[in-house]
């Protein structure tokens, strides 16, 4: 079992940035790819980013490229998303996953819990 917990949501003003940190615990001595996905009101969840158990492969949706990073730090079991130059469209509850694919999947063996992100124009 692994667990994932988010942090780092929150309000910030169109153009503004914030840093969400997932971190994992259980059994996190697997290699496990992690990704972040979001879901807006009355939109589905989709895929925001990707990286491998290595950090040397990463996917981005094409909404988000070059604005949002994301990084991981195996040492610390935690993986990061930057977001900067935030756009109201970017609102949404944001969920952590890990998978246990080099390329995290639609549909990842665990999610987080979420954490609200509120983008204001």
């Amino acid at each position: 079992q692994v667990q994932l917990v988010e942090s780092g949501g929150g309000l910030v003003q169109a153009g503004g940035s914030l840093r969400l940190s997932c971190a994992a615990s259980g059994r996190t001595s697997s290699r496990r790819s992690m990704g972040w996905f979001r879901q807006a009101p009355g939109k589905e969840r989709e895929f925001v980013a990707g990286i491998s158990w290595s950090g040397g492969f990463t996917m981005y949706a094409d909404s988000v490229k070059g604005r949002f990073t994301i990084s991981r730090d195996n040492a610390k079991s935690t993986v990061y998303l930057q977001m900067n130059r935030l756009k109201p469209e970017d609102t949404a509850v944001y969920y952590c996953a890990a998978d246990s694919v080099v390329i995290i999947r639609s549909q990842p063996d665990y999610w987080g819990q979420g954490t609200q992100v509120t983008v204001s124009s």
